[in-house]
C-alpha cells in the first residue's frame, strides 16, 4: 500500500493512503500534537465525507489499540518462521518483587536469555520497553524466546 506524505508548511504533515476496498484516508499530523483523520467522498476524492479531530493522547490511544494487533501478529509469524523460537505472557502479580521496580532492576535478558518486547498495562501498551520503564502489579509481559527462557522469565517474576 502507498502512502504519500506531503509537507504542509506551517502546519505539519498530511499522509493519503487508499484504503482496499477504495476509500481515500488522510491524515494530518499538526506540529500541535493534534491529528485530524478524513474519509475522502468516493464521488469527489478532494471532498472530505468525514474528518475527527484527535488530541495527541487520543492519537497515541489508537496508535495503541491498532499496534497490540500487529504486534501479536508480528510475533505469531515470526515463531513459525525460526524453529525454536516462542513468544509467551507473563504476569506481574501485586506485591510481586519486581511491582513498582523498572525492567532493568530484572537483569531479564541477561538472567533468561529472553526479550520483553511489550509491557501491556492497563492504559496502554508500551513496545520495546526501555531498561527504566516502571513494572506494576497487573501488568503482562509479552516474552520472546525459547520455550526454557519464557520459563525463566515467568519463574524470574513469580519470585
Amino acid at each position: 500500500m502507498d502512502v504519500t506524505e506531503t509537507l504542509l508548511p506551517g502546519v505539519g504533515l498530511r499522509y493519503d493512503f487508499t484504503t482496499e476496498s477504495g476509500r481515500r484516508i488522510g491524515i494530518v499530523a499538526h506540529r500541535t500534537g493534534k491529528f485530524e483523520v478524513a474519509v475522502y467522498s468516493r464521488e469527489d476524492p478532494d471532498a472530505v465525507a468525514g474528518s475527527v479531530t484527535l488530541t495527541e493522547h487520543e492519537a497515541d490511544l489508537v496508535a495503541e489499540i491498532l499496534g497490540a494487533t500487529r504486534i501479536a501478529e508480528r510475533f505469531a509469524d515470526l515463531t513459525k518462521e525460526i524453529p525454536g523460537l516462542v513468544s509467551g505472557q507473563v504476569e506481574i502479580l501485586p506485591g510481586s518483587t519486581f511491582d513498582g521496580r523498572t525492567l532493568g532492576d530484572s537483569r531479564c535478558r541477561t538472567l533468561t536469555g529472553a526479550s520483553i518486547v511489550a509491557v501491556v498495562q492497563a492504559d496502554g501498551i508500551t513496545a520495546s520497553p526501555a531498561p527504566g520503564h516502571e513494572l506494576h502489579g497487573g501488568d503482562v509481559l509479552v516474552v520472546i524466546g525459547t520455550e526454557e527462557g519464557i520459563r525463566a522469565v515467568r519463574a524470574l517474576f513469580a519470585g
